[in-house]
């Protein structure tokens, strides 16, 4: 009895030993993110109004504030950022007195 509960042990311990646990070895990214506030009329299909960034959220990046302020459409806006490889993550719109749209874009880029 006592010879199998040694082999039993034995062997689980073979088993297990060929495992790597070790929280080191998972590969978890990191990433940046910018968020881009986008106001417009809402019969403007598209036309933006006005952009804000945080320029804080900027610094050190290859983008710059001028250049995403200076976007016309949000068509221009998510083609400018897909090609800065910037990746398109969530999107959030209010109404507020109908009239204007306030349009909140997430993006981000791995590390």
């Amino acid at each position: 009895m006592k010879t199998i509960r040694i082999g039993a042990l034995l062997i689980a311990f073979f088993l297990f030993s060929g495992l790597k646990i070790n929280a080191q070895d998972q590969d978890i990214q990191k990433y940046d993110y910018i968020e881009v506030i986008v106001i417009q009329k809402s019969n403007n299909k598209g036309k933006i109004k006005n952009i804000k960034v945080d320029k804080k959220s900027l610094k050190g990046k290859t983008i710059t504030a001028k250049e995403i302020e200076s976007i016309k459409s949000n068509t221009e806006l998510l083609n400018y950022m897909n090609n800065a490889n910037w990746d398109f993550v969530d999107k959030k719109a209010t109404n507020d007195n109908k009239k204007t749209i306030w349009i909140s874009y997430i993006f981000r880029k791995t590390k």
